[in-house]
C-alpha cells in the first residue's frame, strides 16, 4: 500500500428533525448518508464529481463501512464530517471520517471503504488515472 501526505476535506450538515430517535440522538444508520455527502464533497474539492466518474464508465460501490461511536448529536446541531484519504487508491479507495459537533468535539470515527468496478464488465478495476492524478496534485 503506498501512503501519501493525505487529504482531508470538510463539510458542515445540519442535523434535520426526522434524522433523529426517540431519544433526540441521530438515529446511527444516519451517518452514512453523512459520510457519503463527506466524500462526494471531498472528490468536488478535488475537482470531481461522482457523476463524472460514473460518465467515465466508472462505479464505485461500498464494501465496507465501519464506525465507532463516542458521543450522540442532536436535532438542529450543526456537524463537521471531516473526510480523509490516507493511502492513494488502487482498485479500491478507503475514506476515513470523523464527526465532530460545533464544540469540535468527536462523536464518531469511521472508515469507508469502496472499490472501483467497471461498468461495462462489472469487474473491479484500478482507479481511474485522472482521481490518482487530483491526489497527487493536492499532496504535492
Amino acid at each position: 500500500m503506498y501512503y501519501c501526505s493525505m487529504y482531508s476535506f470538510e463539510t458542515k450538515i445540519r442535523v434535520r428533525y426526522g434524522e433523529t430517535d426517540q431519544m433526540s440522538f441521530v438515529y446511527y444508520g444516519v451517518y452514512a448518508q453523512y459520510y457519503e455527502v463527506g466524500r462526494v464533497e471531498l472528490l468536488r474539492s478535488l475537482g470531481l464529481s461522482y457523476k463524472e466518474i460514473e460518465a467515465m464508465g466508472f462505479a464505485l460501490p461500498v464494501v465496507n463501512m465501519n464506525i465507532n461511536y463516542k458521543k450522540p448529536a442532536f436535532y438542529d446541531d450543526e456537524l463537521t464530517i471531516k473526510t480523509t484519504i490516507k493511502e492513494l487508491p488502487s482498485a479500491k479507495i478507503t475514506f476515513h471520517y470523523e464527526t465532530l459537533n460545533e464544540k469540535r468535539e468527536l462523536l464518531n470515527v469511521g472508515q469507508v471503504i469502496l472499490v472501483f468496478i467497471n461498468k461495462k464488465t462489472g469487474n473491479p478495476c484500478s482507479a481511474p488515472k485522472v482521481i490518482m492524478n487530483k491526489l497527487k496534485e493536492k499532496l504535492l
